[in-house]
């Protein structure tokens, strides 16, 4: 996998952005990055055209306060002693849409995001950017703290798995040969199992042998570099593996949950996976990480005529 040399980081100066900030400098301590791009999004001014007429500075004054409120917040929480370039972005329009042309602008390797649920202030469209975006992506819950003992990696054992997984170890390799990556599979009964002469319980064996299987074929190729990696099954009895996944996060004590994002359609619309999708929407605890490779999808510029 590839270094995150550039981050774009979208703030919106709620409390939310201490945690960002200091993520970010951990990140960036680790990839030797070399440009953070912080971002902050006015969506409207709401101020009449004759209050500008008398007061022309107006809108620049409100950005200069801005930037000077955003260069505080990262004096206190981003290590000065990384070399790389720090990047105060005060930009007004639609948030979600920024944080994309500035990404594909400045090319870069990763967006880190906030997710709320309570905290006050602006956020952002976190699926509408994880759906859209070029690169991978960091979501950050409220309550999100830095510390990395257990990585669990959901895994169908497809090429985008193998993807999240090799993220994973590149992460832990980087911070903490001790971290712990778990590979989570989450199987499930096939419907008319009962043709087979077989009983629900004798069947969930079968496929969980068959899973046993495919994860030794998936890991095959794939350099652990030492560190601690174990499969997990689950059997998943509600017809909902993404609660079956967030629930082995929860119970586990799992610090960051990594999974794979698809790239785009023919159509150029946007398949993030029904998977990555859901975790997105449910999770508001666990840093959650979804990788997309550079150069995967379709170029944005479709997108960009909106703008």
């Amino acid at each position: 996998m590839y270094l995150y040399k550039k981050i774009i980081v979208a703030l919106d100066l709620s409390d939310l952005d201490k945690s960002l900030i200091e993520f970010t400098s951990k990140i960036a301590q680790v990839n030797q990055s070399t440009d953070i791009y912080f971002l902050n999004v006015i969506r409207n001014f709401n101020i009449p055209d004759e209050v500008l007429t008398e007061f022309p500075d107006l809108k620049d004054n409100a950005i200069n306060e801005r930037t000077k409120t955003i260069k505080e917040a990262i004096d206190k929480g981003f290590t000065k002693a990384l070399n790389c370039n720090i990047h105060i972005e005060v930009k007004q329009g639609n948030t979600s849409k920024k944080i994309l042309k500035l990404s594909a602008e400045k090319e870069a390797d990763l967006i880190v995001v906030g997710n709320k649920s309570t905290l006050k202030g602006s956020g952002v469209a976190v699926q509408r950017i994880a759906r859209r975006a070029e690169c991978s992506m960091l979501i950050l819950p409220e309550t999100a703290e830095f510390k990395l003992k257990k990585i669990l990696v959901p895994s169908d054992f497809s090429d985008y798995s193998t993807i999240a997984l090799e993220e994973a170890i590149m992460i832990a390799e980087k911070y903490d040969p001790n971290v712990e990556i778990t590979v989570q599979n989450v199987f499930s009964v096939p419907a008319g199992y009962h043709y087979t002469g077989k009983n629900y319980e004798e069947f969930a064996e079968v496929m969980k042998k068959h899973a046993e299987k495919a994860y030794t074929n998936f890991v095959k190729n794939i350099d652990f570099k030492n560190l601690s990696i174990k499969p997990e099954y689950t059997l998943d009895e509600n017809d909902d593996p993404v609660e079956d996944i967030y629930e082995k996060a929860l119970t586990t004590g799992a610090d960051l949950i990594v999974i794979g994002a698809k790239g785009r359609t023919a159509t150029a619309a946007i398949f993030l996976g029904s998977m990555a999708e859901r975790l997105i929407q449910v999770d508001n605890q666990i840093p959650l990480m979804v990788v997309r490779p550079k150069g995967k999808n379709y170029s944005l510029l479709d997108y960009f005529k909106e703008l």
